[in-house]
């Protein structure tokens, strides 16, 4: 594969992964991400039980996890009228994981001897 073929691969990466790095990349919800993976992927958390680990105030957790969840980093299970966050261990984060993977390739290939 040339140089050129290679670029286009990662260039469709980030453009597949833009919406996971839109939301991992802030401070806040990367707060919040280290919460949830502290937990049991099966049971979640509650917005409540995030906000006293997190000190953040309910409706901006309720705002961050929205965008986690759009991204499909996260997922929330139901229960009666509670809700509970959890981390998506089949999520979109494996996108991140191809495309470092492919520059590190590339890096490899054209760059590092």
């Amino acid at each position: 594969m040339n140089k050129q073929d290679q670029l286009n691969i990662i260039k469709k990466g980030f453009i597949n992964s833009q919406k996971v790095l839109l939301a991992i990349g802030d401070e806040t919800r990367q707060s919040i991400l280290l919460v949830l993976m502290g937990t049991d992927c099966e049971t979640g958390l509650r917005v409540g039980e995030i906000t006293k680990q997190t000190h953040l105030s309910r409706p901006a957790v309720s705002h961050h996890l929205k965008v986690l969840r759009e991204a499909g980093v996260i997922l929330m299970r139901k229960e009666g009228t509670k809700n509970f966050y959890y981390i998506n261990v089949s999520t979109e984060l494996g996108l991140l994981k191809t495309l470092m993977s492919d520059i590190d390739n590339f890096m490899q290939n054209n760059y590092l001897t």
